[in-house]
């Protein structure tokens, strides 16, 4: 295979589209969140996965775990449960059974604001991807997206 091999030529265009979409999406999110809700895309997405965990068996995440579910490093992830839990959104508290273990629960004003900006969030993905439908390089991969089922 050479640098302009047909194929490596397809793929490389084939990650760019889905880079493109992927950052139109999250800058459409962005924007909208931030305005109604001075909250960032990352700052949700955390609040969200957050909010999903549970008293049961393996129903709290440790901080490796909500770096990955957000996809941001562990230090970029504890920086941002920090600036968060600053703003009353997040608490952090010892795991009762292993005191090495350190968990982070949404606060009640967190949970508020979380409903609140969810609305929007929906509203604003499903503006980016309309838009992006009307692109013919990007119709393909909204198609994927509106069709893709992930279960957890």
């Amino acid at each position: 295979m050479t640098a302009t091999d047909p194929a490596l030529t397809a793929l490389a265009q084939g990650w760019c589209a889905l880079s493109l979409l992927h950052g139109r999406i999250e800058a459409h999110i962005e924007r909208a969140l931030q305005t109604k809700h001075d909250l960032s895309v990352r700052e949700y997405s955390l609040l969200d996965v957050l909010s999903r965990q549970h008293d049961g068996e393996g129903g709290h995440l440790q901080m490796k775990q909500v770096a990955d579910a957000v996809v941001l490093s562990q230090s970029a992830t504890t920086r941002l449960v920090t600036r968060l839990e600053d703003r009353g959104l997040l608490a952090r508290y010892l795991c009762p059974t292993d005191r090495r273990g350190i968990y982070t629960n949404v606060s009640e004003t967190g949970l508020k604001l979380l409903e609140e900006a969810r609305p929007t969030n929906d509203t604003a993905l499903r503006e980016a991807l309309d838009e992006a439908a009307k692109s013919p390089e990007l119709a393909p991969l909204v198609r994927v997206v509106e069709s893709a089922s992930v279960s957890a």
